[in-house]
This record gives structure tokens, sequence and C-alpha cells, in this order.
């Protein structure tokens, strides 16, 4: 019975578990760590007592329960207000076959190199500063928040922009397929509560960020001169040029990698569902 079950299961089936798991990791991974992975112990706690209660005849128990979670999806909506809108800005963000980036290899180097330069000075000077390297999620939004520059990346400038009392100097300059798409840009705060109390709103800020897209932030300290790097949430820091620099290719051309994975792969799902209808 379960090997006939199994030679019934079509393409289209596979796909959608597939979609689904997917779906439900994106969604655990967005509330991971936050007050709200704790909410969501105590409903599931809530779904199994009812049965239990149901089983022993806790008429009373059963009922508060019952009535918890009749009323427990618009409390949801309220309670996870953040994450979901958290989410909803994730998957609207997320537009990874069309984005651009740079796959010339000598091209991205050279523009890592740029910027590795300008921040080590930017360090050596204790200038503080918050660079952000748009990857697959589209960060427009956040460009919109600052002044549209479109200028080609240069140490130079990057060092210029975050010169103190000057009008850009008090944001985030996002660049975009090797140019400076906008400077003075507003970015959310984290959430999280587990930071170091010595790292200011810079560091909050790049963590908020890398916590809604996969962009790549790197931070210089107007304290200490440390530069810090913010990826997926996490942050690292005391990089030095040839460190930066070796690992923000790295992930790049791992992105790139994963770009055309992707590509290849839709195509060839697009072929199987064309072929199956």
């Amino acid at each position: 019975m379960i090997i006939n079950s199994i030679k019934n299961i079509s393409f289209s089936s596979i796909m959608d578990i597939i979609v689904v798991t997917y779906i439900f990791y994106k969604l655990y991974m967005l509330i991971k760590e936050t007050r709200a992975e704790q909410l969501l112990k105590g409903i599931i706690l809530i779904i199994f007592l009812i049965p239990v209660s149901s089983f022993f005849h806790l008429t009373m128990l059963n009922w508060i329960l019952t009535k918890t979670i009749t009323i427990g999806v618009l409390s949801l909506i309220i309670i996870f207000q953040p994450e979901i809108r958290r989410a909803l800005e994730h998957l609207g963000r997320t537009n990874f076959l069309d984005r651009r980036l740079i796959e010339d290899e000598e091209k991205l180097e050279k523009i890592i190199a740029e910027i590795s330069n300008a921040v080590v000075n930017l360090s050596k000077s204790k200038t503080g500063a918050l660079i952000i390297l748009e990857q697959l999620t589209g960060l427009q939004d956040i460009a919109n928040s600052g002044t549209r520059l479109d200028a080609e990346v240069s140490a130079a400038l990057l060092e210029n922009i975050f010169v103190p009392n000057t009008p850009l100097h008090d944001g985030a300059t996002i660049i975009r397929n090797g140019r400076i798409v906008s400077s003075g840009c507003i970015l959310p705060l984290t959430s999280k509560q587990d930071i170091n109390k010595k790292l200011g709103t810079r560091h909050r800020a790049a963590i908020g960020i890398s916590e809604n897209s996969d962009a790549l932030i790197i931070i210089v300290s107007e304290e200490t001169g440390i530069i810090s790097l913010a990826v997926n949430g996490n942050l690292t820091r005391n990089y030095d040029s040839d460190k930066l620099r070796n690992i923000l290719v790295r992930i790049i051309k791992k992105t790139n990698t994963k770009k055309s994975t992707i590509r290849e792969q839709v195509k060839i799902w697009m072929e199987k569902i064309k072929k199956s209808n």
C-alpha cells in the first residue's frame, strides 16, 4: 500500500511539499530568537492541552482553552504584528530572478578593494560609517529615504561622504551593482535584546537591516574605529583590510552562484510542469 502511494506521487505533489516546507522553515527563521518564538511555544502548548483536558474531563479548563483558541486568530495578528510585517516586507523585497549583481570577477574585486581601502582609512581616523552592499533583496524603499547619488564606487568618495558634520554622514550608504545608489539613508533598528550594550545605534541599525535582507553591512565605529560586518542578523567584529576584502568577495561570489543555480532550476521546473500538463 505504501509502495503504491509512493508511485502515485506526482511531480506537482513533490513541488507542493517542498514549497510548503520551505515556507514554514522561513517563517520559523523569521521568529527565531524573538519574543514571538516564546509565544508560539505557548500556543502549541494550549493546542496540546485541549484534547488532554477533554480526555480527563476537565470541563472548565477545556472551555477556557477552547475559547482562547477561538479568539486566538485575532490575537495572533495583534501579537505577531511586527513579525508579520517583517515577513511581508522580506517577501515583497525579494526579487532574485531580476536582481543584477556584479558577475565580472575583476570588476567585483576592484570595487571591493575601493570599499575596503575607504573603510580602513575611516577606521584609522575613527570616522563612523555605515555601508550597505545590496545583494538579491531589493532595498529601494531604504534608498528612497536618503539622497540619490548614482555614482561610481571609489574610496575617495566614500571617505568624503562620511566626513563628520556634512549633510550625508549621518546615515547609511547603499551600493548596488557596483554603484553608490544613495546616502544618508534611514535604517530600521533591530529588536534583539541580547546585543552588547556598548554597541550604539549604528550597529543596531546594521543588524536590523541584515535581519530583513541578505545585504552585507559594513560598520566603522566612531568611538573605537573597529570595523564590523553584519550578515543575516549576526554581527562580527575586528576586521582588517585583507580579512574584509576576502569575506566580501567570497559571499558575493557565493550569491552569484546561488542566483545562477536558482535560475537554472526554475527553468527545469517550468519545463517539467509544461510537459506534465
